[in-house]
C-alpha cells in the first residue's frame, strides 16, 4: 500500500524555522499524488548587519542540519529538498556537491538542492551563459553564489545582494523592491536572470518578469521544486510558474 495522499511522491522539506515562504511556494506548485513534508532547521532570527553576523548564520545551519533531516525522515519520504538555499551554494560547484552527498549518504535517499536546480534549469533553456542574480544575502554569501555559477561556466554580469536585516525580514521583501532588483541587473548582455534565497516570495513575480523582459527568470524555488519533480519522472503540466514548469 502508499500513502494515501502522497501516492505518487512524498517529498521531505528541509527549511529555516525562520523561513515563511518556501512552504507556501512549494504547495502552490505542488500536483495532485504529490505532498511535502517540512522539517525545520532551528535559527534565531538575530540581526543581520553584515558578513559576520551572515557567517554565524550559515554556522547555526549546519549544526542543526542533519537533526532536521533525522526529523522528517521518520515520516519516511521518498525524496529530500533542500528548502534553503545558501548553504547549498557555499564553496563554490565541489562545496555543493559535497554536501549533497553528505546529505544522501545520512539520510539514504536522494536529494535535491536549489544550488543544482538553478544550474539545471538555466541549461533547460539553452545556451546561456551571462546572467544576472538577485540575492537576499550580504557580501560574503553573494560571493559564494557568484563562485558556484562560474564554476558552473556562467559569468555572472550583474548581482544585487538586498542585505535583508534578519532572517525573518526576507520574506517582508515586497513586489516592488523585487521588482526593482530586477529591472537593475537586467541590460542587453544579460542572458537570464536567477533569484536566489527562498525566503524571497519570488516565484509569481518571476513569471512576470519574463513576460516584461523576455528572458528567462527563475525564481530558486520553482526551479528546486521543479527539478525535485521532474528527477522522480513527474512531468504534470503546472500553469501559473513560468515556462519551466508548463513546458519543460
Amino acid at each position: 500500500m502508499t500513502d494515501a495522499l502522497g501516492w505518487r511522491m512524498k517529498f521531505g522539506v528541509i527549511a529555516p524555522s525562520t523561513n515563511t515562504v518556501v512552504q507556501p511556494e512549494y504547495d502552490m506548485m505542488r500536483p495532485r499524488g504529490v505532498t511535502n513534508h517540512f522539517a525545520r532547521i532551528h535559527i534565531p532570527n538575530d540581526p543581520l548587519r553584515g558578513d559576520a553576523d551572515f557567517e554565524t548564520l550559515i554556522g547555526h545551519v549546519r549544526g542543526e542540519l542533519l537533526a532536521a533531516v533525522d526529523r522528517v525522515m521518520t515520516c519516511e519520504p521518498d525524496h529530500l529538498i533542500m528548502g534553503m538555499s545558501s548553504e547549498t551554494f557555499w564553496d563554490g560547484l565541489e562545496g555543493s556537491e559535497r554536501l549533497r552527498e553528505r546529505i544522501e549518504a545520512h539520510a539514504g535517499i536522494a536529494v535535491t538542492m536549489g544550488s543544482e536546480a538553478s544550474r539545471r534549469a538555466l541549461e533547460r533553456y539553452g545556451d546561456i551563459k551571462r546572467i544576472g542574480v538577485v540575492t537576499p544575502y550580504m557580501p560574503v554569501a553573494d560571493q559564494q553564489v557568484r563562485r558556484f555559477f562560474t564554476d558552473c561556466g556562467f559569468e555572472v554580469v550583474r548581482l544585487v545582494g538586498l542585505k535583508c536585516a534578519s532572517p525573518v525580514l526576507i520574506a517582508h521583501v515586497g513586489e516592488r523592491e523585487l521588482r526593482d532588483a530586477v529591472l537593475a541587473i537586467n541590460g542587453p548582455e544579460v542572458e537570464a536572470i536567477v533569484q536566489v534565497g527562498t525566503n524571497l516570495a519570488m516565484a509569481q513575480l518571476a513569471t512576470a518578469a519574463e513576460l516584461w523582459l523576455d528572458k528567462p527568470v527563475l525564481a530558486i524555488n520553482t526551479a528546486t521544486y521543479w527539478w525535485a519533480l521532474r528527477r522522480n519522472g513527474i512531468t504534470d503540466p503546472i500553469d501559473g510558474f513560468g515556462p519551466l514548469l508548463r513546458n519543460h
